[in-house]
């Protein structure tokens, strides 16, 4: 279930919840009326009130407990119970009604008041919960009515489809309400993000700008700072020009990660919409990034630069980290491994293997290096 909108707010579904009590309410005076026109030929009259008393007294207390705002205070076992009770006070109609009743066209003890059991079921568990509890009181009505007949079977399809809709708009309402609350979140993080970035391009950005011109232009020391200076703009300027990765259903943006990664001597080419994927996948996907552009400033030399290429392909998605350096001498990596440097046996081919992925590389000397990673796209389910 749901559980997204907090112990104390409001509940997506609320509307519904009030429904299925002006329901019961409704089905109850329904009820009285009955046992006032059927009471003189009942078999056991006094039954008839003591079991009409129950559901009065159940009625007010599922009236108390579905009114509360919170979802957590409908409880899942209350509403089972709920379904429980409601049966078994059906079940009693054998010891009241008489025979010709019991088989007729007359009304059972508990009339059209079950009906509030699938619509609160439905509300509470979904479609499949509410059709379960339309199933389970028109079971109870075919045991009571000792047969099943038309009236039997037209009265438990209508009670599996009041249970089967209403549990279609109350999923529907909560998985919309989430949606909503993510993107008004979203909305207030952008808006935050630029905020600061026009601050940090009024502030930050134009400093290092200046040490990356003045530096360039006095050379020596002062142009290696310039050079440091200037991959740091870049970095800023990608981190404030970039979205939030993050979420609170636990998917990311990898396209707004892996522009971080961006620098004087890394490229990066993403998709123009967002790659959205687990938390998990997604950091993993940059730590992988991260090591072969790692070995790139290694082993690849200062003057190497890096292309890093994502591309979503539907059903998977591809990243490959590109350079131009002197490239891997056959035989090297598994050196490398035998010798306990584990970086990309464990750091790189170990997490794409966890991520049911396939990784590659193509490499000669003299033609730099490149790896090819490949990751399915779990599908997205709302919860």
């Amino acid at each position: 279930m749901n559980r997204r909108f907090g112990p104390t707010a409001r509940e997506p579904a609320a509307p519904l919840w009030w429904g299925s009590i002006g329901l019961r309410l409704l089905t109850m005076l329904f009820a009285v009326g009955a046992v006032l026109l059927y009471h003189d030929q009942y078999r056991r009259p006094r039954l008839a009130w003591l079991v009409l008393g129950v559901m009065v007294v159940w009625t007010v207390l599922t009236t108390l407990v579905y009114s509360r705002e919170a979802l957590r205070w409908r409880w899942w076992w209350f509403v089972v119970a709920d379904v429980a009770v409601t049966c078994g006070l059906m079940l009693t109609s054998p010891w009241i009604l008489n025979r010709t009743q019991l088989t007729g066209a007359d009304p059972l003890i508990t009339t059209v008041w079950v009906t509030g059991v699938p619509a609160a079921a439905g509300t509470r568990f979904g479609a499949g919960g509410g059709a379960l509890a339309g199933v389970l009181v028109g079971a109870a009505t075919a045991i009571t009515r000792q047969q099943f007949n038309v009236d039997v079977a037209r009265d438990s399809f209508l009670l599996i489809a009041t249970g089967l809709l209403i549990g279609i708009s109350a999923s529907t309402a909560r998985k919309s309400a989430a949606v909503l609350a993510e993107a008004l979140r979203t909305e207030a993080a952008t808006a935050e993000r630029e905020r600061l970035a026009r601050s940090i391009h009024d502030s930050v950005l134009q400093v290092l700008a200046r040490v990356r011109r003045r530096g360039a232009e006095l050379g020596g020391e002062a142009a290696e700072l310039a050079a440091l200076a200037g991959e740091q703009e870049i970095a800023l300027r990608a981190l404030v020009t970039s979205e939030p990765t993050s979420t609170s259903t636990g998917w990311t943006d990898l396209r707004a990660a892996l522009q971080l990664l961006s620098s004087s001597k890394v490229q990066v080419a993403t998709p123009a919409g967002e790659v959205r994927l687990p938390a998990h996948t997604t950091a993993e996907l940059v730590a992988v990034a991260r090591e072969a552009l790692s070995n790139v400033d290694k082993h690849a030399g200062d003057s190497a630069k890096a292309w890093v290429l994502l591309e979503d392909l539907g059903d998977e998605v591809v990243l490959t980290v590109r350079d131009d350096g002197p490239g891997i001498d056959e035989g090297r990596l598994a050196a490398a491994e035998a010798a306990g440097h584990l970086g990309v046996a464990r750091s790189m081919r170990g997490r794409v293997a966890d991520l049911g992925g396939t990784i590659s590389l193509e490499t000669a000397p003299g033609q730099g290096t490149e790896w090819e990673v490949r990751v399915p796209k779990p599908e997205r389910r709302a919860r």
